[in-house]
């Protein structure tokens, strides 16, 4: 006896039409609050933040429920959609229109009503009562089980990947569960740098150039590979999972913006690895806000003289090569005086983490995401040479930088699902071993429905990401899909892993126990690559906007 719904895509569906309908109707009531006159109000915008962000929440929610319903659709006609695909899908749909229904958690302490802008209530009841039958306890611990079986695979469920991206994920989990895994928790503890010789493994396996053209040395095999790879790496520590970051930035820079020669002269060294590329935009009083950027280049003939200080860079002190945004033009207050550059560096060491001439700075201790290490940095009077500004162009930084966030915000999608499939496999062994009371605590229905939470939400988050990672991949516009994909990705791994460490006890809040790591190394997914509250404003302005 199955306990998948009947003509469970038919009802997935419907669910998501129903999602969708109700995210339209937020994004009308919303924009009577916000709009005037037919244009896009800043300052009411501003003002009604909590329920354009709820809008946010609500489209991504309504998005999310449409692309399981696209895949389990997919896999019923291949004849592959089985009980470990149906029931999280189930549960997910019915958990998320009950969510649309009474409140989305955007965070642990705020919530978003629909009925704060609007009656919903009498929209998803229907679809709601079809759906409840399938979420109840039996269909959560048969979830739990079902995770049990499929330990020591890639995921729970089918992928519905190709051959190709199939065999990918297959050679990364399999080089994560021997190569990383044993190895994460000791380098962060230790806070340790990544070994040299595991980049050089990761290079040799094409991670740096895993979306480059094969013409400059790189496999040309997509975003959708990217999340792939990024899930899988992360999924053994978010330190490596996230090695390749820098490198797809600073390739997608080059390969958008840059001359030949400097399409020459970095891309190579880029996608095999052996030039280590940094990002170096944020500055200790501009974070988000990239347009009030301070640090500034002033020409001198052939180089450029930079000064001003930079923060949170990653990996600064090993990298070669600095993707640079700077101010070069010292009348412009905006963004558009900023001008980007591909300043190039000597790696640091021990002791001496900056060794060039008019470059300082110091490491900044962190809780989490460790393995490259954040510093701070002080520029006075560093050169950089003339034909380093990326294309040519002064003035263009802020746009260059903009056209990089779509994969940005995709691939820490990917590196967030990873993170929460770390959090589940660590929670699901300890509930499975750990016996209290006579049983396994993977028994009790608090334990099981945390677990099948965990799974039926990264389900769905992965869904999600690699339908705006196709859409990249096929050259369409997807800032939003790929910022809804990051906003709720953040959300699902600091759930899960503050939910795995709830379901060790005590035993997780020892920093000797992994799912310690997992729970800090969660935290920062919600902050960098556009803050959840940032996520959310840009999403909102974006869907109202194009209501308009």
């Amino acid at each position: 006896m199955t306990l998948a719904l009947p003509n469970l895509p038919d009802l997935l569906d419907a669910a998501a039409d129903e999602a969708a309908a109700l995210a339209a109707a937020v994004g009308s009531a919303v924009g009577k609050r916000v709009l005037k006159d037919g244009r896009l109000d800043r300052a009411a915008l501003d003002a009604e933040q909590h329920a354009a962000h709820g809008l946010a929440w609500a489209s991504a929610y309504a998005e999310t429920l449409r692309q399981v319903a696209v895949w389990a659709r997919a896999l019923e006609a291949e004849g592959r959609l089985t009980e470990a695909e149906a029931l999280p899908a189930q549960l997910l749909a019915h958990e998320y229109l009950s969510q649309l229904q009474g409140g989305i958690p955007m965070n642990q302490g705020e919530i978003f009503r629909p009925a704060d802008v609007f009656a919903p209530a009498e929209r998803l009841s229907h679809v709601l009562g079809r759906l409840r039958p399938g979420a109840g306890q039996a269909v959560k611990h048969r979830i739990v089980e079902l995770l049990d079986r499929a330990r020591g695979r890639p995921s729970l469920e089918a992928s519905g990947l190709d051959e190709t991206l199939e065999a990918v994920r297959d050679q990364f989990h399999a080089f994560t569960e021997e190569k990383i895994t044993p190895f994460a928790h000791g380098w962060h503890l230790r806070d340790e740098l990544i070994p040299l010789s595991l980049l050089e493994e990761l290079g040799d396996l094409g991670v740096f150039g895993l979306t480059a053209p094969e013409d400059w040395g790189g496999s040309g095999l997509g975003k959708v590979a990217m999340c792939v790879v990024s899930e899988a790496l992360s999924r053994g520590w978010i330190g490596t999972g996230s090695l390749g970051t820098r490198s797809e930035i600073a390739a997608e820079l080059i390969l958008a913006h840059g001359t030949d020669d400097q399409k020459a002269r970095f891309l190579p060294g880029i996608a095999s690895g052996k030039t280590i590329p940094t990002a170096v935009f944020t500055e200790p009083e501009a974070g988000s806000d990239l347009g009030s950027l301070r640090t500034k280049a002033v020409r001198d003939g052939d180089v450029w003289r930079v000064s001003g200080a930079k923060t949170w860079i990653t990996h600064a002190a090993r990298a070669d090569v600095m993707t640079l945004l700077v101010r070069t033009n010292p009348d412009s207050k905006d963004h558009r005086g900023l001008s980007m550059f591909l300043a190039e560096k000597p790696r640091g060491a021990d002791g001496d983490p900056f060794p060039a001439p008019g470059m300082s700075g110091g490491e900044i201790g962190v809780i989490g995401y460790r393995g490259m290490k954040e510093y701070e940095i002080a520029f006075d009077g560093f050169e950089v040479a003339h034909a380093n500004l990326l294309g040519a162009v002064e003035g263009q930084g802020f746009v260059q930088l903009m056209a990089t966030f779509e994969s940005a915000r995709i691939q820490t999608a990917a590196r967030a699902i990873g993170v929460a499939q770390n959090a589940l496999d660590l929670a699901l062994d300890y509930a499975l071993q750990r016996r209290q009371f006579g049983g396994p605590i993977s028994q009790f229905p608090r334990v099981a429905n945390k677990l099948a939470m965990m799974a039926a939400e990264i389900l769905g988050a992965r869904r999600l990401a690699w339908f705006a990672a196709r859409a990249k991949d096929e050259g369409r516009r997807c800032d939003l899909e790929a910022g809804m994909a990051k906003l709720t990705a953040a959300r699902i791994a600091w759930a899960a892993a503050d939910n795995a460490v709830q379901i060790h006890g005590g035993t997780g809040f020892a920093v000797e126990q992994p799912v310690s790591r997992v729970l800090a190394d969660a935290r920062i997914l919600n902050i960098f690559e556009g803050a959840g509250e940032i996520q959310a404003q840009v999403i909102a302005r974006r869907l109202l906007e194009g209501a308009n």
